[in-house]
């Protein structure tokens, strides 16, 4: 016998052939290795059809959630906007008194045209350009009906001389800034009972 690293040689002839296993049978449909593969074949497939769902639910998240980044962003613009449009309206208002100031002066000495008048006219002039330019805008009153969204009513007025609900006059004057009321404008409406 041949010295091999302290191992013994087992000799192929001395192995026992009782315990060996049968070789395999041919054939031409190996219907053990299909019963062994159905199975793993069955479970990769529902594995996968999990996977696959998971994932469409995944993509429905996603574009979900971008819809709603798109309705945010939509929303936060549209609001920037508005703020815009509106941040105004506070300075305005503080401005009306002044508006009214002038409407009076010019209302007094109507009779006699004098350069102190002319020069309140024409400060008044560019005062309600300036704000014209801004969006500002009066609203009418006078000889129109009566529209409790935009006319206050100080005083109702009996008379037979015009229609019911309509404006005989106005102390003081209301004004839009664009399309938003600033102030309404206070106003005497008829009340004629037999129209």
């Amino acid at each position: 016998m041949a010295r091999t690293n302290g191992k013994s040689e087992i000799e192929t002839a001395a192995l026992d052939a009782q315990h060996e296993l049968p070789a395999a049978e041919e054939t031409d449909e190996p219907s053990a290795s299909r019963e062994v593969q159905e199975p793993v074949r069955a479970e990769r497939d529902s594995e996968l059809a999990k996977l696959k769902a998971e994932r469409d639910a995944a993509i429905d998240r996603l574009a979900r959630l971008q819809a709603e980044f798109e309705n945010a962003r939509k929303r936060a613009t549209r609001d920037q906007q508005e703020f815009r449009e509106y941040a105004l309206a506070d300075a305005v208002k503080t401005l009306l008194p002044t508006l009214d100031s002038f409407e009076r002066a010019l209302q007094v000495g109507e009779a006699e045209k004098s350069e102190f008048r002319s020069g309140v006219e024409l400060i008044y002039k560019q005062l309600q350009d300036g704000l014209a330019k801004l969006g500002l805008r009066p609203i009418p009153a006078k000889d129109e009906p009566f529209d409790p969204r935009l006319h206050q009513a100080v005083e109702m007025v009996d008379t037979d001389e015009v229609e019911d609900q309509q404006v005989l006059g106005e102390l003081q004057r209301g004004y839009k800034l664009k399309d938003r009321l600033l102030r309404p404008a206070m106003v005497k409406v008829a009340r004629n009972s037999k129209r």
